[in-house]
This record gives structure tokens, C-alpha cells and sequence, in this order.
């Protein structure tokens, strides 16, 4: 019986491992893609150097830093125009925030003018393994 439950599991198991560690060591594109959904299932892996590299800097940033040490442990990024929805139109404006250098919210917003209020399309990015699939959108 033994035998035939480490088969079970060497056939079953073993497989899920190998694709998971090969999803894993999958490079990321050298461009980040500027399609929505796209967009936003790779967006958290790459540095936010990465991310300037090829958008340039942001129209806006602001950034939270703990009081008294001046370290930045967030940061909120605006950029106009770099990503487009699924019918093909640009959204006006993108908000990338970041927490410890990772992006862990993406806001799509129908306006370019920072300053009127507009909830948005918003993504909460999944933090961990690289390459999971999107929740439910």
C-alpha cells in the first residue's frame, strides 16, 4: 500500500513541481506590456528602475516616508497615456502604488487632471510567486 501512495504521489506531484518551477524561472519580457489585463498580471515584478527605464518618470509621484528616519516605505506614481484598455483607447491616466519598491495596486483613471477625485479601475496585485494568474475581473 505503501508503494502504491508514493507512486500515486510521484505521478500526480511531481509534474506540478516541474511546471512550477518553470513558471518561476520564465524571464521577464524586457518590455512591459501596455495592454490593461496585460499589464497588470506583470506589473509587480519588475523595480520601479525597471519601470522609469521605460516609461520615463512619472508625471507625478509622492511618496510616504516613516517620520523621523526619511525612509520611503510607499510610494504613489502617476503616468498619462502608457496603457490602453481592451476596445483599443488609452486610459488618460495610470496610478502605480507601491509598497517596499513592489507594486501592489494599479488604478486606472478616466481623467489626466490629478487633481479631480475618481475612484477608477482598480487592480489589487497578488504578492508572491512570480507569473499567477489574475483574480477575477
Amino acid at each position: 500500500m505503501k508503494n502504491w501512495l508514493l507512486a500515486a504521489f510521484l505521478t500526480f506531484a511531481l509534474p506540478t513541481i516541474a511546471l512550477a518551477d518553470t513558471a518561476q524561472e520564465q524571464p521577464l519580457p524586457k518590455d512591459i506590456p501596455t495592454q490593461e489585463k496585460a499589464f497588470v498580471s506583470i506589473i509587480n515584478q519588475y523595480t520601479q528602475e525597471q519601470i522609469i527605464a521605460q516609461f520615463g518618470q512619472p508625471a507625478k509621484a509622492e511618496d510616504v516616508k516613516i517620520k523621523g528616519s526619511g525612509k520611503i516605505v510607499a510610494s504613489i506614481w502617476h503616468y498619462h497615456k502608457i496603457n490602453t484598455a481592451e476596445d483599443g483607447s488609452s486610459f488618460p491616466t495610470t496610478e502605480l502604488d507601491f509598497i517596499d519598491g513592489k507594486v501592489v495596486q494599479v488604478i486606472f483613471l478616466s481623467h489626466a487632471n490629478l487633481d479631480e477625485t475618481d475612484n477608477g479601475k482598480v487592480y489589487e496585485l497578488p504578492q508572491g510567486a512570480p507569473n499567477q494568474s489574475l483574480p477575477n475581473m
